[in-house]
């Protein structure tokens, strides 16, 4: 009963043990974030100079915060709704939680074993037979078979003093963490995706339209040219120029819907459905709201909130506990074990009811591995200095995409501005051939070489809008799209 008293205060004394004992290895440190310098903002400063078209003003403000669902910032409800469905369905997605579900369960396995015993049950039975002889009683008459019945309860645990079973527990969450910022990586990506992929749509669609106006306006000139020409008003060369003029754009024609098909077959994927089997909405480029105040980070800001970056401060963190669990196998442990239970046959004898109990202690001291041992230790060190690395690596590539968009918007801006300009200018040469026109100022193919003009115009000037959405998304994206905000309808603007 003494025993079984001992046994019952194991788990009472284990958080005691644990007290005293320590945890060999390095400490993990968050590290630092980059110094924030002027030449980091530059960009941003320089595009807030440069930006200004009418209907598309853009301005830096660093009051700005940065929603979870960013993209309703472009105020489109086929959009919200068709990111929505792709969170839900996309297989991405669900290989992304389900890493983080295995993580977290590995967790809690190692947790009840780093800070609570084993307990196991045992049953069991047996035919047997005893042989007195054997035993040294040859006089002794050999009883027939009896049946042994078994009925016990173990309890072990290994003492851990060196903090073996806390660095892998460490390590584990740390690799918690790096799924859950995986995860959010996964998520930030998908609806990057489909924003740009949406832009990519609307832009495609916007060019078809001008195209179509573009071919129509095209094929009537080429009819009046012919009509000129039977007259013996235009030169045959004249004629075959509009005719190859007409071709040319309409080889324009199939690769844009080319585009715009596999662009809807990728949206199609982004929602985990087949190609083709799906609804696509149609976006329209003059429905997408662009934001006027885009938010404004500093290097350290950015450090801290882009899930990539904070994904391998994770696993250096993992790697350093690593270095822990080599160092503490170099040290012994000890394991207490204790177990107690019955024995009862059916022979009737002094056999027949038996309690048996046990507790004992198990001291285990590395000694000679071979080397192995401290192999391990410098690989696990070693993979400590592979995982700092990356992580720097990871901050200079998050650092450097941040300023390749802010350069991209402020480049894009005024190539906006003047594809802009030219397409007014082209627009009121249109409105002045009309007027010139109807005074009978100028012929019929003289206002078509004006409409072709400003639609040849408009095009471009497509191109630089749709380019100037799909950088806010990027800037958006590259920031860490605000997954730290749990305020899932708050706007940024």
């Amino acid at each position: 009963m003494h025993s079984f008293r001992s046994i019952k205060t194991l788990p009472i004394l284990l958080p005691v043990l644990l007290t005293v004992s320590c945890t060999v290895g390095p400490d993990f440190e968050a590290p630092s974030a980059p110094k924030d310098t002027d030449s980091a903002t530059a960009p941003m400063q320089a595009t807030l100079r440069n930006s200004g078209d009418e209907g598309l003003k853009q301005s830096f403000d660093a009051t700005v915060g940065i929603s979870r669902t960013w993209w309703t910032v472009f105020k489109s409800e086929d959009l919200n709704a068709l990111i929505r469905r792709a969170l839900e369905n996309s297989p991405t997605l669900s290989q992304a939680k389900a890493r983080l579900v295995q993580a977290q369960e590995a967790v809690a396995a190692q947790y009840g074993t780093t800070y609570y015993p084993a307990i196991d049950a045992q049953l069991g039975a047996s035919r047997q037979q005893i042989d007195p002889a054997a035993y040294g009683m040859p006089d002794v008459p050999t009883p027939g078979p009896f049946n042994l019945f078994n009925a016990s309860v173990t309890v072990s645990y290994t003492l851990d003093f060196f903090g073996t079973n806390r660095r892998e527990l460490e390590a584990l969450r740390a690799q918690v963490d790096y799924r859950q910022f995986e995860l959010e990586a996964a998520k930030l990506t998908l609806a990057a995706n489909l924003v740009t992929a949406a832009i990519q749509q609307a832009s495609l669609n916007a060019q078809l339209n001008d195209l179509y106006f573009l071919i129509d306006a095209q094929k009537e000139k080429s009819a009046i040219m012919e009509t000129r020409y039977a007259a013996g008003a235009i030169s045959e060369r004249e004629l075959n120029e509009q005719a190859k003029t007409l071709a040319r754009t309409q080889a324009m024609l199939p690769p844009l819907q080319k585009q715009r098909e596999q662009i809807n077959y990728l949206i199609a994927v982004y929602l985990g459905s087949t190609p083709g089997q799906t609804d696509i909405p149609s976006f329209d480029l003059n429905r997408l709201c662009l934001p006027e105040k885009l938010p404004e980070r500093l290097s350290s800001e950015i450090a801290r909130q882009r899930p990539d970056i904070r994904a391998a401060e994770a696993l250096w963190h993992q790697a350093c506990a690593n270095v822990g669990v080599a160092t503490a196998n170099l040290y012994p442990n000890l394991t207490l074990s204790g177990s107690m239970g019955t024995q009862r046959t059916n022979t009737g004898n002094i056999l027949n009811n038996m309690n048996v109990w046990s507790i004992g202690a198990n001291l285990m001291q590395p000694i000679f591995h071979g080397g192995q041992l401290q192999a391990q230790k410098r690989s696990a060190v070693a993979a400590y200095d592979e995982a700092e690395a990356n992580y720097r690596q990871t901050v200079l590539l998050g650092l450097q995409e941040v300023a390749n968009v802010l350069q991209a918007i402020e480049s894009d801006t005024q190539s906006l501005r003047a594809y802009s300009n030219a397409t007014d200018q082209s627009v009121k040469n249109v409105h002045i051939a009309e007027l010139q026109f109807a005074a009978g100022g100028i012929s019929r193919i003289e206002l078509l070489d004006a409409h072709c003009d400003s639609l040849s115009q408009d095009l471009e000037r497509i191109i630089a809008v749709a380019a100037t959405y799909a950088n806010t998304a990027a800037l958006l994206q590259a920031l860490g799209g605000g997954w730290w905000n749990t305020e899932e309808n708050k706007d940024t603007e």
